[in-house]
This record gives structure tokens, C-alpha cells and sequence, in this order.
């Protein structure tokens, strides 16, 4: 939503991969989104508008309430837990945004790419104790090791295994495979896009992304609760 205000054109579309992981570091229940996002909008003459960078705070507010909808929606939480959830000076809930990677930075898309499908757990990470039964896992770090019985760890590596047939990479606006259906048609799939900086003004884009994030404090479903000082 502020991609199109920032770039105020109506047939503009930002595009997103996103991949759905369930995994922590040590195989633990983690559930957290990785995403591939374009930092600004295309437009249907496959001109690329560059947004102003954003905050991880905004994108957090934004990301806390449409979960939180979702769920409500579909009757999975209610309104009083909402509010308790978010009393919590922990919410739970964090957004990490990672530095722009420029056109021409092969190396640096090739890298992010990889890491927002890799496995659940690292081959390398892991040691068969035989004469144990035992795996032990070391914390990407290496400063934690956990050991599990070798059913405990078939057990966790399967409760990250997807059903079938579910997708767990999506893709979204300029990636879908409408769109990209849509180009192939007009042999524009492999067209190179011009780069356009974005017309707003640090200040005017500052006024409309908090006028967005108080859009979603103003949700009277949705209200938040009070952290402590």
C-alpha cells in the first residue's frame, strides 16, 4: 500500500516472492516469512519507480495487524487476547529489512535468493552418534548443541515437512505467473525495465507512511494494548 502511494500511479504493481518457513535454529517451531520485495512499483510501460526506504517498525505495525485480522477473521483468537497479546513487551512479532541489492549485484541476488529456500536443517550441523542412537545439532552459530533420540529427530525434521501439493513459495504482483503470462504474450518477460527515482519528497513520503500505520492503530477491532514504560 505505500508503494503505491509513493509512486502515485494507479497501474503500478510491486512485486514479492515469499517463502514460508516453519523452522528455527535448532528445528524448534519457528513460523517466519522470507521475502524477496522490489523496493518500488512497474508500471505497464516496464518502468520501475524506486519507493523511499522504509523502517522495520512500520512494516512490523503493518505485519502484527493483518496477522492478527486474519486470525480474528477466521475465528482463531479474539479480540480480548489481541489486546493481551499485545501488552506483552515482547510481542512476538519482528521484521528484519536488509540493505537494497543494486541491478548488477549477481552475486548478492544469488545469495539472497538461496537463503530464503533453504532446508529446514544443515547436513553439516548434524553428527549420528550410532553407538547412541543420538543426533547432535549445533546452533548456526556454534555456540548451542541440542541432542536428540534419532526418533526425536526424524519426529522434528517431519513436523517441517509441507503436505501435499502445498505451495510454500508464493509470488505476488510483477512475479505472479499472471503477470508474468501476460508479458510472455507481449514479449516483454525478458524486457529490462528503466529505473525512475521516486518523485515524493523524503518528508511527504515520512507524512504518508504514518498517516498509513495510524490507519491501523485507528481499527477499533484491533486496538492496542498498553506496553509498559
Amino acid at each position: 500500500m505505500f508503494f503505491w502511494e509513493t509512486v502515485q500511479q494507479g497501474n503500478a504493481v510491486p512485486g514479492a516472492v515469499i517463502a514460508i518457513q516453519t523452522f528455527g535454529d535448532l528445528l524448534g517451531f519457528n513460523p517466519h516469512c522470507h521475502v524477496l520485495c522490489t523496493d518500488g512499483c512497474f508500471d505497464e510501460k516496464a518502468l520501475f519507480r524506486v519507493a523511499p526506504r522504509f523502517g522495520p517498525e512500520g512494516l512490523k505495525a503493518i505485519f502484527e495487524h493483518e496477522v492478527f485480522r486474519m486470525l480474528l477473521s477466521k475465528g482463531k483468537i479474539t479480540p480480548d487476547l489481541i489486546t493481551l497479546l499485545r501488552s506483552w513487551w515482547h510481542s512476538g512479532f519482528q521484521v528484519y529489512a536488509g540493505p537494497r541489492i543494486q541491478p548488477g549485484e549477481e552475486e548478492g541476488m544469488e545469495h539472497l535468493a538461496r537463503y530464503i529456500i533453504r532446508a529446514s536443517f544443515s547436513q553439516e550441523r548434524m553428527t549420528y552418534l550410532p553407538g547412541e542412537s543420538k543426533v547432535t545439532y549445533c546452533s548456526k552459530d556454534g555456540k548451542q548443541e541440542k541432542v536428540f533420540d534419532a526418533l526425536e529427530w526424524l519426529a522434528a525434521m517431519g513436523s517441517h515437512v509441507p503436505n501435499k501439493a502445498e505451495q510454500m513459495v508464493r509470488y505476488y504482483g510483477y512475479y505472479s505467473n499472471v503477470s508474468r503470462g501476460k508479458r510472455g504474450k507481449l514479449n516483454l518477460d525478458e524486457a529490462i525495465p528503466c529505473i525512475l527515482m521516486s518523485e515524493e519528497g523524503a518528508k511527504k513520503y515520512r507524512k504518508n507512511w504514518a498517516r498509513l500505520i495510524q490507519k491501523i492503530g485507528a481499527c477499533p477491532r484491533l486496538d492496542r494494548g498498553r506496553r509498559p514504560p
